[in-house]
C-alpha cells in the first residue's frame, strides 16, 4: 500500500530547524497534487500552520526561548512513502481535520 508522506518544519527566529514528518494511508488513493493543494488552502501566510491545531507532533525546541521561539510550523511537502503509517488517520480523515 501507498501511504503519503507529510512533512514539516519548525524554524525559530534565528533560522534553526526541527524537521519531522506523519506518514498516514491513503486508502483511497488521492494524488499528491489534490493533497498539496487541499493543504495549501488551509495554511496561514508563508505556508505556516500551528502543529496543535492539525495534531500532529509539535517540533519546537525543548528549552523555549522568548527571543526566538514562536508557535508556527512550515509546511514543507508530501510524497508517497513505502514506510508504515504513523498516524492513526487515513489522508482522507487528516485533510477533513484542517
Amino acid at each position: 500500500m501507498c501511504h503519503v508522506e507529510f512533512n514539516y518544519l519548525y524554524r525559530d527566529y534565528a533560522n534553526y530547524k526541527n524537521h519531522g514528518c506523519v506518514i498516514f494511508s491513503n486508502l483511497e488513493k488521492i494524488s499528491l497534487e489534490t493533497i498539496a493543494q487541499a493543504i495549501q488552502n488551509k495554511l496561514l501566510i508563508d505556508d505556516l500552520f500551528l502543529a496543535h491545531l492539525w495534531n500532529v507532533p509539535d517540533l519546537h525546541f525543548e528549552k523555549w526561548d522568548n527571543e526566538t521561539d514562536h508557535p508556527f510550523h512550515e509546511f514543507g511537502f508530501v510524497q508517497y512513502s513505502s514506510a508504515p503509517s504513523t498516524d492513526g488517520r487515513d489522508i482522507k480523515q487528516f485533510l477533513a481535520h484542517l
